[in-house]
């Protein structure tokens, strides 16, 4: 089984456009959630969430490009080229042909949709794009990232709710582990934000607003991001023969099912997957030194999640630190997973913890270090990213530093 190191990230979010920007964000408490800018906005409830703030599609992308790609597709293709690019990595001959991208979504292109169907219905119009089904289907970002760079290996999506991310890069990992493949270009993308998208999740009543604050006694719910984080999975002894960066190792993954319900969350299906994780990489709980929670900022996945870590970890957590970003770049859906996984890179790396901003107060039910406010210098050897989806689809990854 081959060793799989990440040698290179890119991202787009309502932090930043790039990594560094992004870690900055990280470590100084930044929160990027505010009012949201969307058509109708007046009609929704829910009025904030975290968008990506002066993006600017056509400097990026050719006319053509943006006649094929969703918002979705464009966050995906722009943090690919970053990480490609840090990479170093040319894909030809051989290369491209044991090269491949699996990238995580749960809406696909649904901006596309909403922009689609209000034409049709709410301007009574009889014609669409002629290419709305290419940019809506869920699959749009890991073809044309495929495209983009010439990646002839196994290229799919994966789409499972707010675990999408973490799947694709467990599976992009299980690929390069067992030779099935190189390198891998993994991470996910969402682009929710629309009138529908939002106007979908207000009827769950899982929405906060005024605020993400996980593990706060004063929770109220959820806040809505978007954005991508996209990576380069590779061989490790094909990184060190090159003489790549190595960024983190990918050392252990785990998914589970809880077989039980299809919005309220498992403590068991959860403490599962944390010890799968742990199992594959064959680490020890006293091992870890962060993990980014799911962390969603809801009374019961909070409270749920910090009962599974401490299952895990046993009574005694002291040393470990447990911090959700989702307070600062929204919760990206499909494409949380990928983006947080920057953070346990930066914790790996650079040793800063990112805080878990807009904390206020201690829940009794979140016993847990969860490094409130304001980030942390702290020595991290190993570190888990946290992923547990509606209908009951976990999903951990386990890192060490590189």
């Amino acid at each position: 089984m081959r060793r799989v190191v990440i040698t290179g990230a890119g991202t787009v979010n309502a932090l930043a456009q790039d990594v560094v920007g992004t870690f900055a964000a990280f470590a100084n408490g930044r929160c990027a959630i505010g009012p949201l800018d969307v058509p109708d906005v007046e009609r929704l409830t829910i009025r904030i969430g975290a968008q990506v703030q002066g993006w600017q599609p056509e400097v990026h992308f050719s006319r053509g490009e943006l006649g094929l790609f969703d918002r979705f597709t464009q966050f995906a293709v722009y943090a690919a080229r970053q990480a490609v690019a840090q990479s170093g990595l040319v894909f030809q001959g051989d290369l491209a042909l044991e090269a491949g991208v699996v990238l995580g979504t749960a809406g696909g292109g649904l901006i596309t949709q909403d922009e689609s169907f209000r034409a049709v219905y709410a301007e009574g119009k009889n014609r669409v794009h002629p290419f709305v089904v290419p940019r809506l289907m869920h699959n749009a970002a890991a073809s044309h990232v495929s495209m983009a760079f010439g990646l002839q290996g196994p290229s799919f999506t994966v789409s499972t709710a707010c675990a999408s991310s973490n799947h694709a890069m467990g599976q992009a990992f299980h690929l390069v582990q067992s030779g099935a493949a190189r390198v891998m270009v993994t991470g996910g993308s969402e682009a929710m934000l629309s009138f529908g998208g939002i106007k979908a999740w207000e009827g769950l009543r899982v929405m906060s607003k005024d605020g993400c604050r996980p593990f706060c006694a004063t929770r109220n719910g959820m806040v809505q991001g978007e954005g991508a984080a996209v990576f380069v999975f590779e061989d490790r002894d094909h990184a060190v023969a090159r003489g790549a960066e190595i960024l983190a190792e990918v050392v252990g993954f785990a998914m589970t099912s809880d077989a039980s319900d299809i919005v309220m969350p498992s403590e068991a299906g959860a403490a599962r997957a944390i010890a799968g994780a742990l199992r594959d990489a064959k680490l020890a709980p006293g091992d870890v030194g962060y993990i980014n929670a799911h962390g969603t900022g809801t009374a019961a996945n909070d409270r749920t999640e910090c009962a599974a870590i401490m299952r895990v970890f046993g009574a005694d957590t002291d040393g470990l630190m447990v911090s959700s970003t989702k307070a600062a770049h929204g919760h990206i859906i499909g494409g949380t997973g990928a983006v947080e996984l920057l953070a346990c890179i930066m914790a790996l790396r650079d040793g800063v913890i990112a805080p878990t901003v807009g904390y206020v107060a201690a829940d009794p039910d979140c016993p847990l270090d969860v490094v409130p406010n304001e980030a942390r210098q702290a020595r991290v050897a190993v570190a888990l990213s946290n992923a547990f989806a509606f209908g009951g689809m976990n999903a951990v990854l386990a890192l060490r530093r590189g």
